[in-house]
């Protein structure tokens, strides 16, 4: 079984971004592989959906995150509160990720390096998620920065980049 690194923006999405994910990760499973996400909203929530919606959430899956768990879905939730997301969001990726630990704890790669949800954790956990794949799925959109940092960290170890692009 390969291990497949899905990296993309949690901002911009668009309904062709999730169409794009959700066939990606229906073709790495329905090829028996299994993916490896940052457990974030947008990108990585689709392809976390995706996973749980064809019940491979057992053992398909891998979630990298920048800092412990418990620590992670407080981040989600004081984000709701300052009114950058919307309270909805914030706990339906918790629930998603919840799914999927309950399910399988060592699915959840925590880096307890960090306390923080910060530049620097966030692009560690790319470096994780590179380090884990054996290639990535990459949708970026409008050039982000994050996607444009787990590109080039696969690229400089010789990983198979499958790069989707948006511009809107």
């Amino acid at each position: 079984m390969k291990w497949i690194g899905i990296s993309g923006t949690w901002q911009l999405t668009s309904h062709q971004v999730e169409e794009d994910v959700r066939r990606g990760v229906k073709k790495i499973l329905s090829d028996g592989n299994g993916i490896i996400t940052g457990g974030a909203l947008g990108v990585d929530s689709f392809a976390m959906d995706e996973v749980i919606k064809n019940n491979a959430h057992k053992d398909r899956i891998k979630i990298c995150l920048p800092v412990t768990f418990a620590l992670y879905k407080a981040h989600y939730r004081k984000r709701a509160l300052e009114g950058v997301i919307t309270h909805d969001q914030a706990e339906k990726l918790i629930e998603s990720l919840e799914i999927i630990y309950l399910s399988n704890k060592e699915a959840m790669i925590e880096d307890t390096r960090f306390t923080v949800c910060d530049k620097e954790s966030y692009y560690a956990r790319n470096g994780t998620i590179v380090d884990l794949s054996d290639e990535l799925y990459a949708f970026q959109v409008n050039g982000s920065g994050g996607t444009g940092d787990t590109i080039e960290k696969a690229k400089s170890q010789g990983k198979e980049v499958r790069l989707f692009t948006y511009n809107f």
